[in-house]
């Protein structure tokens, strides 16, 4: 383990690079640019808080925060996942021709969208600050430890699906369903007190994407500091898969040239 991490420590400069090229590509010959990272969000977010706060009968200006941190959040994941599954295939030219440690083709599009994610992080907390400014305090430093706790839940999730992918081209198109079922059992859109109300609290305490939202939405939206739980289920998140991501690479990591 420590030789890859080694292996991927020496090729920082090549994935650093095709992380910047991932953000000019994605930017390229568009009017207003990054600013997209912040339109982009906002637009989805005042579209659903209007039908939602309708529904569960709350203030549009305090549910849309709500709705905003679950879609920039949400999006970091699908993005990476997704993108993940076929980090291999698209990057197969690379890794034909070099022998850099595979799990750095799914490390450029956590870089990339760590930075995507950093700046629609900017109309959050924009928001809050408007409508909710008595939660400015010094709990909103645990908010910036979503970045790295995001990061690592995410790589070495993304590089099992990049394995997998390579071998089974069926998985991107199944990952569509196993996401949107994710989505319907996690508090992103829909508030705690729903899944409360319905006796469906195992959907929230074992759930480590709640916990993952926990670790914004508690400083941000309610200027608490997130409680233990919320670390530790991420914590216990990010080392098992990891630990299937070591286990599987290291069956798989030869192989994949022969399936590209």
């Amino acid at each position: 383990m420590n030789e890859y991490l080694r292996g991927i420590w020496a090729a920082r400069y090549f994935w650093m690079h095709l992380a910047m090229s991932d953000l000019r590509g994605r930017w390229r010959r568009s009017f207003f640019g990054v600013l997209w990272s912040i339109i982009q969000p906002l637009g989805l977010t005042i579209l659903i808080s209007i039908v939602f706060s309708r529904i569960f009968d709350a203030a549009i200006s305090e549910y849309a925060p709500y709705i905003l941190s679950g879609v920039i959040i949400w999006e970091y994941i699908v993005f990476n996942v997704s993108g993940g599954a076929l980090a291999f295939v698209q990057a197969d030219a690379y890794i034909k021709q070099t022998r850099h440690p595979l799990a750095i083709y799914t490390l450029r599009n956590v870089i990339s969208g760590l930075m995507v994610l950093a700046l629609a992080s900017i109309s959050l907390i924009g928001w809050v600050l408007v409508v909710m400014p008595q939660n400015f305090g010094w709990s909103w430093l645990a908010a910036l430890t979503i970045f790295p706790i995001i990061g690592l839940i995410v790589w070495p999730w993304a590089t099992i699906m990049a394995y997998f992918s390579a071998r089974f081209r069926d998985l991107p198109h199944a990952l569509g369903l196993i996401l949107q079922a994710l989505w319907f059992v996690s508090p992103i859109y829909f508030e705690t007190s729903v899944f409360r109300k319905g006796n469906l609290h195992v959907l929230l305490d074992y759930n480590p994407l709640y916990h993952l939202l926990q670790i914004v939405r508690a400083p941000l939206l309610h200027g608490e500091w997130p409680v233990a739980a919320n670390y530790l289920w991420c914590f216990g998140t990010i080392a098992v898969l990891v630990l299937i991501a070591a286990l599987v690479g290291r069956s798989a990591e030869k192989r994949v040239i022969f399936y590209l």
